[in-house]
């Protein structure tokens, strides 16, 4: 009892420890995976944060005009209580301090951070309200793909983005006006009794109600309400900052300036109108009135004295400059006299013509009377047609003049990100060219490895290398004017080509064509970037590559990329040269573009050194050495054994089994014709199963090298050709050549016959060829010739045998050889040949041969027989086919094993041999200590060309050559800041070193 109470009191004790340990490990994971999830989540919630604060930064602007407006308003709805405040009150009163700003500070902070992002969200889109206005008719344009919608982007990149400061309320009002027209001309033609919207077929592209934007459908108007919504939100959005009515900001200056004259000056305009007005009532009489032509909002307004239809003729339109002080009233009264003088001799000619016509109406005719009315209202209609057209060109003028001749500008540099953007749409057309061309779905490195161009892919490069060009070009010639005229012939010419000519090419419509539609919206960008641009102005001075602004890692490896680049660094500096006013040569500009992005890698380089100090005397880190010293002696080995390696695992990996579709076998004797043809297909060539293939190796365990040669295979690579023994046609001889062969074989010469066997596989596999051939000849013994001859003179009925005549085993490569195996031991086979007569329904002698193997293969349970029986006859063939690389591999591995050591290890250690010898010799212009005077140097040679000092930087260019040709001096040039300070320091360290 004792002992069964101790095990007991064991067995609890033990079943508690298991409890304690399981519960112990359970609370461990928990409190992992709890701890685990407060790591997610603390970087969710540090990365919705980032976003908040980001957010918060772009819409900076916005939030501080709205706080102050809002302050600004409060202060306005309070009564005044300024006669009541002191001075000190009073200047206490204006602090930017208010106790309810600062509780809804308090409050924000206070709220939930997804509260906070949504907040920041809506803030976003409300300081860029303009921008999501741009992008909802850009996308509603892209879905519907129509005449009707193509209107608002057009005048997005030609009025809205290049309107200063911003869009105009005209703008906005016609976009909601435009929106509304369209959704009501879309619903009212969705009405049944319009035969073109009956029986529309959905496929077809070209059908005028889809073109025009009618077509009747489902959702028809969804994308619009989106659009007006938008347009209606950025509306309350000006209304809500008073920046609505405020559409002309001159005009407005301009009337308080008037208001702020003086009595006299304005009574001397008050006449001077009464002047105006007799005159003006007459020629309103005989040829219309005559009113102030207003400008369509373009941005800007027309002064109702300056633009003014007269006859007999019209006075021109000038542009209104600014003025003050009295030398705007001196020109405003010297325009009013001479407005007068015209007048007024213009009345007195018109009272002199009207005398005279009054003297001589009684001689004209009806008919006379009839033409002068005719004419008189064809003049009318002319001077209409005239002044209407005036209202639009002449603010569309002055807006582009405006545009082209700014007062102040606010220069900017937009010109990589048209660059990128550009790239990208480059991109685009390189790997989705098919969607520009019709009935094309190849990729680009299929058609080019036929050495076929296609017209859609090389006619869109071309256009789009062009227009890169052109851009740079305008860039260097800080143009405005001809980026204004190459903005507008773009904006026109690539929406007619998207939406009007690349239907018809692909037969399909824009907004079914995914391609174009993102090559399109990439594009836009561009013309928004453009406009910019074109609104800023292009900068006063371009110093140097864009990527050479920072000394970093980041800018130090992405300038080196781009100076790998074929052709792209010469190219650059060619067109940089060309269209970039200096006096230095070709060869010039190159030699200090060089020194340049050298100095500047170098200039990194030292950066670097100052960021990442090591003392001196100090051993480097094993982290150093074996991190980047290791991935070195890596990337090198890898280069050495490349080949090796690629071409076994990329046929042991990533190989593609390339099973045959054909095997044909023919047999010839001498030179005549064959006489045993035949082929298998489809179900003759039969596969091996894992079980079967296992059991064929089991075979050849006692040959080594048959089990060496047989593991870089697999079932699925072995086919067994199951060829009928019949010949598949018959053997058509002549008399005469039949008795040429029996004596062929009845004499001693040497008598072959030829085994010939053809294998056929998939070429689009990535083979290398698409058939294997091989053939064997065997001459022929003396009883097997005097065999033959009893067949072919009918005296002997049995098979003859021919011995080791075709191969059991053959092996398929990628290329154009298929060759017996030697390994597996039974190289060739022995066959039985026969020749069989028969005669048709007309009496007429038929002959073939009949082909059968003398031993099984090792897959086959039994021999054959060879009875005669024409269905049992046959041979097996074994075919191991080798697996081909994968297409997209294949460009490597069809160079082979040699062809690569050749082409690509010997070349990469060419450049790695350049790079670990003959840096002695570059000591002098690679060790710089400090290179921050030849980098200012070569800034200054950039900067005095750009402003026009050309002497200038022909001195400089020529200090700089002294430079690098003056070692003394490049030495002084380039000491470091310590050694400047104590020239003695070279030869003291020097000293110490030895």
């Amino acid at each position: 009892i004792r002992a069964s109470q101790i095990l007991a009191s064991r067995g609890a004790e033990l079943f508690q420890a298991t409890i304690v340990k399981a519960v112990k490990a359970r609370l461990e994971e928990e409190r992992k995976s709890v701890e685990q999830l407060k790591r997610q989540m603390d970087r969710i919630k540090t990365t919705v944060e980032s976003f908040t604060s980001w957010m918060n930064d772009m819409c900076r602007e916005y939030i501080d005009i709205s706080t102050v407006l809002r302050i600004e308003r409060s202060d306005i709805m309070l009564p005044s209580m300024t006669t009541e405040l002191t001075a000190s009150e009073l200047l206490l009163n204006k602090m930017f301090s208010d106790d309810e700003l600062e509780q809804s500070d308090k409050f924000y902070h206070n709220q939930p951070l997804i509260l906070q992002f949504c907040y920041a969200l809506y803030n976003m889109l409300v300081a860029h309200s303009e921008f999501v206005c741009y992008l909802v008719i850009i996308i509603n344009h892209m879905v519907s793909a129509s005449c009707i919608t193509l209107v608002l982007p057009i005048t997005i990149f030609l009025w809205a983005m290049l309107s200063v400061p911003r869009p105009s309320k005209r703008y906005w009002m016609t976009a909601i006006i435009y929106t509304e027209v369209t959704i009501v001309m879309k619903y009212f033609f969705q009405f049944g009794f319009f035969p073109f919207n009956q029986g529309i077929d959905k496929n077809k592209y070209n059908h005028p109600p889809k073109i025009i934007g009618v077509e009747k459908k489902e959702g028809y108007v969804h994308y619009d309400l989106v659009q007006l919504l938008a347009l209606f939100f950025h509306r309350s959005i000006l209304k809500c900052h008073g920046l609505w009515d405020e559409d002309n900001p001159k005009l407005r200056k301009e009337e308080a300036a008037c208001q702020s004259e003086s009595e006299d000056e304005g009574r001397d305009k008050e006449e001077s109108e009464k002047e105006s007005e007799p005159a003006s009532s007459l020629i309103g009489e005989r040829r219309g009135s005559t009113h102030t032509l207003r400008s369509l909002n373009f941005g800007t307004s027309v002064d109702s004295g300056q633009v003014q239809v007269h006859y007999p003729q019209l006075q021109t339109y000038q542009r209104r400059k600014s003025s003050s002080g009295g030398s705007s009233h001196v020109s405003h009264q010297s325009h009013l006299s001479s407005a007068r003088a015209k007048r007024g001799s213009t009345a007195s000619h018109n009272s002199s013509h009207k005398e005279g016509s009054l003297a001589s109406i009684q001689q004209k005719t009806k008919k006379q009377m009839i033409m002068e009315k005719v004419r008189e209202q064809l003049f009318k209609a002319k001077a209409f047609i005239i002044k209407r057209f005036l209202e639009i060109y002449l603010p569309m003028k002055q807006f582009f003049y405006n545009l082209i001749h700014p007062d102040y500008s606010a220069v900017t540099d937009v010109y990589v990100l048209m660059f990128l953007s550009d790239t990208v749409d480059f991109i685009i057309i390189v790997f989705g060219f098919w969607a520009f061309g019709k009935h094309s779905a190849a990729d680009i490195t299929s058609s080019l490895s036929e050495d076929q161009v296609p017209g859609p892919f090389l006619v869109m490069v071309l256009i789009q290398f062009g227009t890169m060009v052109v851009d740079r070009a305008l860039y260097l010639r800080k143009t405005v004017t001809g980026k204004v005229i190459f903005q507008v012939i773009l904006v026109f010419g690539i929406h007619f080509w998207m939406f009007f000519i690349l239907p018809n090419v692909t037969q399909k419509r824009f907004s079914e064509n995914k391609v174009a539609q993102m090559w399109y919206f990439v594009k836009c960008i561009y013309f928004g970037l453009s406009a910019y641009q074109i609104r800023c102005g292009y900068p006063t001075r371009v110093l140097g590559n864009f990527l050479t602004k920072s000394y970093n890692y980041v800018n130090l490896f992405l300038f080196q990329g781009f100076r790998l680049i074929p052709f792209l660094t010469e190219l650059r500096a060619v067109m940089d040269w060309v269209w970039t006013d200096t006096s230095l040569s070709l060869s010039s500009w190159i030699c200090v573009e060089d020194i340049y992005a050298h100095i500047f890698i170098l200039k990194c380089w030292r950066e670097s050194e100052k960021r990442y100090p090591q003392p001196r005397g100090q051993k480097k880190k094993k982290v150093v050495k074996y991190g980047m010293g290791g991935m070195i002696v890596m990337l090198l080995i890898c280069i050495v054994w490349f080949p090796l390696l690629f071409m076994s695992l990329v046929k042991s990996v990533a190989g593609v089994v390339n099973a045959p579709l054909d095997v044909s076998v023919k047999i010839t004797l001498a030179g005549f014709q064959p006489i045993f043809t035949m082929s298998a297909q489809q179900k003759q060539l039969q596969t091996v199963t894992e079980e079967q293939f296992h059991g064929f190796k089991q075979k050849f365990q006692t040959m080594d090298t048959a089990l060496e040669w047989l593991e870089s295979y697999f079932s699925e690579d072995l086919i067994i050709a199951d060829l009928k023994g019949s010949s598949n046609s018959l053997w058509t001889i002549s008399p005469p050549s039949r008795k040429t062969l029996i004596d062929m074989l009845k004499s001693t010469e040497e008598f072959p016959i030829t085994v010939s066997w053809t294998v056929q596989r998939n070429f689009t596999l990535g083979a290398k060829a698409e058939t294997a051939s091989g053939k064997n000849v065997e001459v022929l013994d003396k009883e097997t010739k005097e065999a033959l001859v009893g067949l072919l003179s009918g005296k002997r009925s049995q098979p003859v045998t021919i011995k080791n005549i075709i191969p059991r085993y053959i092996r398929a490569p990628s290329d154009s050889e298929a060759t017996p195996v030697e390994q597996l031991g039974e190289k060739m086979i022995d066959i039985d040949l026969n020749l069989k007569r028969a005669e048709n329904l007309t009496a007429q002698a038929q002959e073939w041969w009949i082909v059968n193997q003398r031993s099984s293969g090792q897959l086959d349970q039994e021999v054959k027989p060879t009875n005669g029986k024409n269905a049992e006859a046959g041979l097996q063939i074994y075919i191991f086919s080798d697996q081909v690389s994968p297409p997209s591999l294949g460009f490597l591995a069809g160079y082979g094993i040699m062809g690569l050591y050749a082409s690509v290890v010997l070349v990469i250690g060419k450049f790695v041999r350049e790079f670990f010898s003959g840096i002695s010799h570059n000591i002098m212009f690679e060790e710089l200590p400090n290179v921050d005077r030849i980098l200012k140097l070569c800034t200054d040679i950039f900067l005095v060309r750009e402003t026009g000092e050309l002497d200038l930087e022909e001195d400089m260019y020529s200090k700089l050559i002294f430079l690098y040709r003056s070692p003394e001096t490049m030495i002084k040039w380039t000491q470091s800041s310590a050694i400047q300070a104590h020239p003695s320091g070279i030869i003291i360290i020097v000293i110490i070193r030895c």
